[in-house]
Protein backbone atom coordinates (compact mmCIF):
# COMPACT_ATOMS: atom_id res chain seq x y z
CA UNK A 1 0.00 0.00 0.00
CA UNK A 2 1.40 3.51 -1.04
CA UNK A 3 0.50 6.23 1.51
CA UNK A 4 -0.70 9.25 0.75
CA UNK A 5 1.62 12.81 1.23
CA UNK A 6 -1.14 13.53 3.91
CA UNK A 7 -0.47 10.76 6.32
CA UNK A 8 1.72 11.87 9.32
CA UNK A 9 4.47 9.42 9.87
CA UNK A 10 4.87 8.05 13.09
CA UNK A 11 8.37 9.00 15.57
CA UNK A 12 9.83 5.25 14.57
CA UNK A 13 8.16 4.58 11.16
CA UNK A 14 7.88 0.39 10.32
CA UNK A 15 8.89 -1.04 7.24
CA UNK A 16 5.35 -2.77 7.08
CA UNK A 17 2.39 -1.06 5.74
CA UNK A 18 -0.31 -2.47 7.34
CA UNK A 19 -4.24 -1.71 7.04
CA UNK A 20 -6.19 1.42 6.74
CA UNK A 21 -8.48 1.36 9.67
CA UNK A 22 -11.21 4.39 9.91
CA UNK A 23 -12.70 4.61 13.29
CA UNK A 24 -16.02 5.44 13.49
CA UNK A 25 -17.81 7.00 16.56
CA UNK A 26 -21.52 6.87 15.08
CA UNK A 27 -21.19 10.60 14.60
CA UNK A 28 -21.81 12.69 11.26
CA UNK A 29 -17.86 13.69 11.45
CA UNK A 30 -16.70 10.07 11.22
CA UNK A 31 -19.24 8.90 8.88
CA UNK A 32 -18.29 11.70 6.29
CA UNK A 33 -14.09 10.65 7.11
CA UNK A 34 -15.40 7.05 6.25
CA UNK A 35 -16.35 7.91 3.59
CA UNK A 36 -13.84 10.23 1.75
CA UNK A 37 -11.42 7.30 2.70
CA UNK A 38 -12.63 4.66 0.84
CA UNK A 39 -12.51 6.73 -2.19
CA UNK A 40 -8.98 6.93 -2.26
CA UNK A 41 -8.39 3.43 -0.30
CA UNK A 42 -11.15 1.04 -0.72
CA UNK A 43 -9.78 -2.06 1.08
CA UNK A 44 -10.21 0.71 4.22
CA UNK A 45 -11.66 -0.78 7.39
CA UNK A 46 -14.62 0.94 9.21
CA UNK A 47 -14.72 0.22 12.58
CA UNK A 48 -16.85 0.66 15.63
CA UNK A 49 -15.84 0.28 19.46
CA UNK A 50 -19.88 -1.20 20.70
CA UNK A 51 -21.06 0.67 23.18
CA UNK A 52 -24.55 0.49 21.90
CA UNK A 53 -26.39 -0.44 25.06
CA UNK A 54 -26.14 2.78 26.71
CA UNK A 55 -26.41 4.90 23.79
CA UNK A 56 -29.66 6.04 21.68
CA UNK A 57 -31.37 3.18 19.79
CA UNK A 58 -31.68 5.17 16.59
CA UNK A 59 -27.50 4.79 16.83
CA UNK A 60 -28.32 1.19 14.73
CA UNK A 61 -30.12 2.65 12.07
CA UNK A 62 -27.72 5.07 11.54
CA UNK A 63 -24.87 2.92 11.03
CA UNK A 64 -27.56 0.91 8.60
CA UNK A 65 -27.65 4.01 6.65
CA UNK A 66 -24.11 4.72 6.82
CA UNK A 67 -23.05 1.01 5.79
CA UNK A 68 -25.55 1.60 2.83
CA UNK A 69 -24.38 5.28 1.88
CA UNK A 70 -20.91 4.04 1.86
CA UNK A 71 -20.93 0.32 0.33
CA UNK A 72 -19.29 -1.15 3.32
CA UNK A 73 -19.56 -2.98 6.55
CA UNK A 74 -18.98 -1.11 9.68
CA UNK A 75 -16.47 -3.75 11.85
CA UNK A 76 -18.53 -3.53 15.79
CA UNK A 77 -15.29 -4.12 18.09
CA UNK A 78 -16.43 -5.10 21.61
CA UNK A 79 -14.54 -4.96 25.11
CA UNK A 80 -14.12 -8.98 26.01
CA UNK A 81 -13.57 -7.76 29.40
CA UNK A 82 -16.35 -4.92 30.18
CA UNK A 83 -19.83 -5.96 28.52
CA UNK A 84 -21.21 -2.50 28.80
CA UNK A 85 -20.32 1.26 30.55
CA UNK A 86 -22.35 0.46 34.09
CA UNK A 87 -20.59 -3.42 34.11
CA UNK A 88 -17.49 -1.05 33.97
CA UNK A 89 -18.57 1.25 36.64
CA UNK A 90 -19.52 -1.73 38.71
CA UNK A 91 -16.13 -3.84 38.19
CA UNK A 92 -14.14 -0.50 39.14
CA UNK A 93 -15.60 1.52 41.12
CA UNK A 94 -14.72 4.33 38.87
CA UNK A 95 -17.23 7.40 37.20
CA UNK A 96 -14.37 10.02 36.09
CA UNK A 97 -11.61 11.30 36.93
CA UNK A 98 -9.03 14.57 36.37
CA UNK A 99 -7.67 13.12 33.10
CA UNK A 100 -11.11 11.91 31.74
CA UNK A 101 -13.61 9.14 31.66
CA UNK A 102 -11.77 5.88 32.06
CA UNK A 103 -14.93 4.27 30.51
CA UNK A 104 -13.27 5.68 27.29
CA UNK A 105 -10.27 4.19 28.17
CA UNK A 106 -11.28 0.63 28.73
CA UNK A 107 -14.28 0.43 26.50
CA UNK A 108 -12.84 2.16 23.23
CA UNK A 109 -8.94 3.07 23.18
CA UNK A 110 -8.04 -0.31 24.75
CA UNK A 111 -10.24 -2.22 22.19
CA UNK A 112 -8.38 0.02 19.60
CA UNK A 113 -4.94 -0.96 20.38
CA UNK A 114 -5.85 -4.46 20.77
CA UNK A 115 -6.91 -4.85 17.09
CA UNK A 116 -4.23 -2.55 15.62
CA UNK A 117 -1.30 -4.05 14.21
CA UNK A 118 2.06 -2.20 13.47
CA UNK A 119 2.19 -0.32 10.54
CA UNK A 120 -1.64 0.46 10.47
CA UNK A 121 -3.01 3.92 9.23
CA UNK A 122 -5.45 5.34 11.74
CA UNK A 123 -8.38 7.86 9.85
CA UNK A 124 -10.05 9.98 12.28
CA UNK A 125 -13.07 12.34 11.97
CA UNK A 126 -11.40 15.48 13.42
CA UNK A 127 -12.47 18.42 10.97
CA UNK A 128 -11.33 21.85 9.79
CA UNK A 129 -13.04 23.33 12.85
CA UNK A 130 -10.75 20.99 15.57
CA UNK A 131 -7.16 21.82 14.58
CA UNK A 132 -6.25 22.46 18.32
CA UNK A 133 -7.91 18.91 19.57
CA UNK A 134 -6.14 17.60 16.21
CA UNK A 135 -2.64 18.41 17.53
CA UNK A 136 -3.51 17.57 20.99
CA UNK A 137 -4.05 13.96 19.36
CA UNK A 138 -1.12 13.70 17.01
CA UNK A 139 0.83 15.03 20.53
CA UNK A 140 -0.19 12.64 22.38
CA UNK A 141 -0.20 9.34 19.66
CA UNK A 142 3.25 9.84 18.21
CA UNK A 143 3.68 6.10 17.52
CA UNK A 144 0.90 6.29 15.16
CA UNK A 145 0.28 6.76 11.55
CA UNK A 146 -2.27 9.04 11.63
CA UNK A 147 -5.24 10.52 8.35
CA UNK A 148 -7.68 12.95 8.56
CA UNK A 149 -9.67 13.10 5.80
CA UNK A 150 -11.73 15.82 6.61
CA UNK A 151 -9.13 18.49 8.01
CA UNK A 152 -7.38 18.40 4.51
CA UNK A 153 -10.45 18.79 2.41
CA UNK A 154 -11.27 21.74 4.89
CA UNK A 155 -14.41 20.51 5.97
CA UNK A 156 -16.05 21.21 9.48
CA UNK A 157 -18.56 19.67 11.22
CA UNK A 158 -21.64 21.84 9.50
CA UNK A 159 -20.50 20.60 6.37
CA UNK A 160 -20.33 17.02 7.87
CA UNK A 161 -24.05 17.19 8.82
CA UNK A 162 -24.60 18.93 5.24
CA UNK A 163 -23.02 16.42 3.43
CA UNK A 164 -25.31 13.76 5.18
CA UNK A 165 -28.77 15.41 4.47
CA UNK A 166 -27.89 16.02 0.89
CA UNK A 167 -27.12 12.25 0.88
CA UNK A 168 -30.80 11.67 2.35
CA UNK A 169 -29.10 10.27 5.74
CA UNK A 170 -31.38 11.06 8.65
CA UNK A 171 -28.95 12.39 11.28
CA UNK A 172 -28.88 10.92 14.67
CA UNK A 173 -31.79 11.06 16.85
CA UNK A 174 -28.84 12.67 19.67
CA UNK A 175 -28.46 15.34 16.97
CA UNK A 176 -31.85 16.32 16.41
CA UNK A 177 -32.34 16.50 20.44
CA UNK A 178 -29.78 19.37 19.87
CA UNK A 179 -27.18 17.68 21.22
CA UNK A 180 -23.84 18.46 19.93
CA UNK A 181 -22.23 14.98 20.09
CA UNK A 182 -23.55 10.91 19.89
CA UNK A 183 -22.07 9.36 23.29
CA UNK A 184 -23.51 6.91 25.66
CA UNK A 185 -27.39 8.60 26.82
CA UNK A 186 -26.06 10.40 30.43
CA UNK A 187 -22.10 10.97 29.71
CA UNK A 188 -19.90 11.05 32.93
CA UNK A 189 -17.59 13.80 31.18
CA UNK A 190 -20.63 16.27 30.89
CA UNK A 191 -20.88 19.43 33.07
CA UNK A 192 -24.22 20.90 34.62
CA UNK A 193 -25.98 21.62 31.12
CA UNK A 194 -25.33 19.03 30.13
CA UNK A 195 -26.93 16.97 32.83
CA UNK A 196 -30.15 19.30 33.71
CA UNK A 197 -31.18 18.71 29.96
CA UNK A 198 -30.57 15.00 30.18
CA UNK A 199 -32.85 15.22 32.93
CA UNK A 200 -35.36 16.87 31.02
CA UNK A 201 -35.14 14.62 27.35
CA UNK A 202 -34.53 11.62 29.67
CA UNK A 203 -35.30 11.29 32.90
CA UNK A 204 -34.71 7.19 33.38
CA UNK A 205 -31.03 7.92 32.51
CA UNK A 206 -30.62 10.67 34.87
CA UNK A 207 -32.02 8.83 37.64
CA UNK A 208 -29.87 5.84 36.56
CA UNK A 209 -26.88 7.76 36.85
CA UNK A 210 -27.77 9.24 40.20
CA UNK A 211 -28.32 5.82 41.92
CA UNK A 212 -25.24 5.24 40.62
CA UNK A 213 -23.58 8.10 42.28
CA UNK A 214 -24.99 7.17 45.44
CA UNK A 215 -24.34 3.68 45.14
CA UNK A 216 -20.61 4.51 44.92
CA UNK A 217 -20.61 7.47 46.59
CA UNK A 218 -18.87 9.53 44.14
CA UNK A 219 -19.92 12.61 42.13
CA UNK A 220 -19.43 13.07 38.78
CA UNK A 221 -19.59 17.03 39.62
CA UNK A 222 -19.33 19.32 42.49
CA UNK A 223 -22.73 18.12 43.47
CA UNK A 224 -24.35 14.33 43.65
CA UNK A 225 -26.84 14.74 40.27
CA UNK A 226 -29.97 14.22 42.80
CA UNK A 227 -29.15 17.82 44.34
CA UNK A 228 -28.44 19.67 41.44
CA UNK A 229 -30.06 22.68 40.65
CA UNK A 230 -32.41 22.38 37.68
CA UNK A 231 -31.38 25.62 36.51
CA UNK A 232 -27.50 25.66 36.93
CA UNK A 233 -26.10 25.64 33.76
CA UNK A 234 -25.92 26.42 30.20
CA UNK A 235 -25.57 23.51 27.93
CA UNK A 236 -25.17 25.45 24.68
CA UNK A 237 -22.05 27.19 26.54
CA UNK A 238 -20.10 23.81 27.51
CA UNK A 239 -17.35 22.79 26.32
CA UNK A 240 -18.41 19.71 23.75
CA UNK A 241 -17.00 16.46 25.04
CA UNK A 242 -16.36 13.79 22.75
CA UNK A 243 -16.30 10.19 23.29
CA UNK A 244 -14.74 8.00 20.32
CA UNK A 245 -11.59 5.90 20.37
CA UNK A 246 -10.28 9.41 22.03
CA UNK A 247 -11.35 11.18 25.07
CA UNK A 248 -11.76 14.63 25.32
CA UNK A 249 -9.63 16.23 28.43
CA UNK A 250 -12.34 16.32 31.22
CA UNK A 251 -10.55 19.06 33.47
CA UNK A 252 -10.76 21.34 30.41
CA UNK A 253 -14.51 21.14 30.12
CA UNK A 254 -14.53 21.49 34.11
CA UNK A 255 -13.20 24.54 33.53
CA UNK A 256 -15.22 25.84 30.82
CA UNK A 257 -18.46 25.19 32.66
CA UNK A 258 -18.04 26.75 35.27
CA UNK A 259 -17.42 23.11 37.47
CA UNK A 260 -15.38 23.85 40.13
CA UNK A 261 -12.45 20.81 41.49
CA UNK A 262 -13.75 18.46 42.87
CA UNK A 263 -12.64 15.07 44.26
CA UNK A 264 -12.89 12.72 41.38
CA UNK A 265 -11.94 9.53 43.49
CA UNK A 266 -13.89 6.37 43.17
CA UNK A 267 -14.46 4.08 45.66
CA UNK A 268 -14.17 0.71 45.11
CA UNK A 269 -15.63 -1.43 48.38
CA UNK A 270 -18.30 -4.24 47.59
CA UNK A 271 -20.60 -2.04 49.81
CA UNK A 272 -20.11 1.14 47.38
CA UNK A 273 -21.15 -0.83 44.35
CA UNK A 274 -23.85 -2.18 42.73
CA UNK A 275 -24.59 -6.24 43.38
CA UNK A 276 -24.57 -7.67 40.00
CA UNK A 277 -28.41 -8.07 40.08
CA UNK A 278 -29.11 -4.41 40.52
CA UNK A 279 -26.75 -3.19 37.22
CA UNK A 280 -29.14 -1.14 35.30
CA UNK A 281 -30.85 -1.68 31.79
CA UNK A 282 -30.13 0.00 28.87
CA UNK A 283 -32.44 2.38 27.69
CA UNK A 284 -35.65 1.80 26.29
CA UNK A 285 -36.18 3.13 22.70
CA UNK A 286 -37.30 6.77 22.65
Amino acid sequence: MSLDSKVRIPNQPSFFRGRVLVWFSCGAASACAAKLTLEQYPDAEILYCDTLAFEHPDNRRFIADVEKWIGKEIKILKSEKYQDIFFFFYKTGWLVGVSGARCTQELKRNVREQYQGVGDVHVFGFGEDELARLARFERDNPELYLLFPLRDVGMNKQACLDMLMQAGIELPAMYKLGYKNNNCIGCVKGAKGYWNKIRVDFPEAFERMSKQERKMNVKILDVFLDELDPSAGNYRSEFETECGVTCTAFQQSVHLTGGIQRDFQALSTGEQNPAPEELPTPPASR
